[in-house]
């Protein structure tokens, strides 16, 4: 069998270096054109509604923590007032506590210049004079032999002795549990301080970070969004007119009894001339800046401006949103009246003034001012007329 011989591998020959530097370069090149090539084929197709919808999600979740932080608003406002009460509580009772320290000190140099008469006169034994200065005074009570043999002045001396002391003891008590609860008051508003702080810088970096384009887009979303309020807030306004016909109608009828003689909610409140003057107020401070724990006269937060409207009028109202809504009597959205209160949110965290015509006076959050806006423009909770 004849054998087949395997063919000789030829050994290529060394590489200059030029050569070896054209190779490189020839293998570089090569990998680069595969590497963009590949990175061409898998690339996704240019498109942009990424981005838009990129921008959707920014403002949503801008709106989110706006909503957030007038939440933590609230709780804040809470929070202050009752530091607030508590702050002014414990001043009373400090007050309260050194006015009574001075009627024990009177007390006790009334003993005194008695405990001296006696040690001069040698009526009262030394043993006496110290169980009159003894920590505990119902020592002296229990000495029955001693007070037998007091006038009756000196045992008023000590019955006054023991009464101041019994109620300085009780008033310092007070002041240091007063004390103790505005300790805890402080750290619960230095607490929603800073939540309240960190949700609006949130938002504040998120709206930085977005280019000149971004932000024309979002404003083109804001303006749409605008308009569509404004369009329902026309709609209710035409509602609540129609409503308020039918009302005054039936009315009518009432009143020259051809119709049902059932009540019927009438056309115009009772505090109608202090809704007018709350209103005026609310007019006065267009154009002035949200600032959140905000009261006036510069500046407001939501329920800061109600507040301050209402307590023009004469009328005081609490001072959170939560508080407002309990205050006064609620009306239906189609019964609205210039001057009620508008709640927004299932958290109830903010509120308007109605002015009529589907609009309100608000102050809406940080970096606006206060405007005239719909009402529609977010959920509403209910509405609230004031008493």
């Amino acid at each position: 069998m004849a054998s087949h011989r395997k063919p000789r591998s030829r050994i290529p020959a060394p590489l200059t270096g030029h050569s070896r530097r054209t190779a490189v370069g020839f293998t570089t090149a090569a990998l680069a054109s595969v590497t963009l090539l590949s990175q061409s084929a898998n690339a996704a197709p240019t498109d942009p509604k990424p981005a838009a919808q990129s921008i959707e999600k920014v403002k949503e979740k801008v709106d989110t923590l706006y909503h957030q932080a007038e939440t933590a608003t609230q709780r804040y406002n809470a929070a202050k007032e009752r530091t607030d009460q508590q702050r002014a509580k414990v001043d009373k009772l400090l007050d309260s506590v050194a006015q009574r320290t001075e009627k024990l000190n009177e007390a006790r140099r009334m003993l005194g210049t008695y405990a001296t008469a006696q040690y001069r006169d040698g009526g009262m034994a030394r043993s006496a004079a110290t169980l009159l200065f003894s920590n505990d005074p119902q020592d002296v009570f229990d000495q029955s032999h001693l007070m037998d043999r007091m006038t009756g002045r000196q045992k008023q001396a000590v019955d006054d002795f023991q009464k101041q002391r019994v109620k300085a003891a009780k008033e310092r008590g007070k002041a240091g549990e007063s004390l103790a609860s505005l300790t805890a008051s402080q750290k619960q508003l230095k607490v929603q301080k800073k939540t309240v702080q960190g949700k609006l810088t949130e938002a504040r970096r998120l709206l930085a970070n977005l280019t000149a384009k971004e932000k024309a887009r979002l404003a083109a979303i804001e303006k749409k969004k605008a308009e569509e309020a404004r369009r329902k807030a026309a709609e209710l306004a035409e509602k609540q007119r129609q409503e308020a016909a039918a009302r005054k109608k039936q009315q009518e009828q009432n009143a020259d009894g051809s119709g049902s003689t059932a009540p019927s909610t009438p056309s115009v409140p009772a505090n109608s001339s202090k809704a007018a003057q709350a209103i005026a107020f609310a007019k006065a401070q267009l154009g002035k800046p949200y600032v959140w724990g905000a009261t006036g006269p510069s500046s407001f937060d939501c329920s800061g401006l109600t507040q301050a409207a209402w307590k023009s009028a004469g009328i005081s109202l609490p001072r959170t949103t939560w508080d407002q809504v309990k205050a006064g009597t609620r009306v239906s959205t189609s019964q609205l009246q210039p001057g009620d209160l508008v709640f927004f949110y299932d958290d109830i965290s903010h509120v308007g003034l109605y002015v009529g015509d589907g609009m309100m006076i608000h102050a809406p959050k940080p970096g606006d001012v206060v405007k005239k806006a719909p009402i529609t423009e977010m959920p509403i909770y209910g509405s609230v007329r004031p008493s």
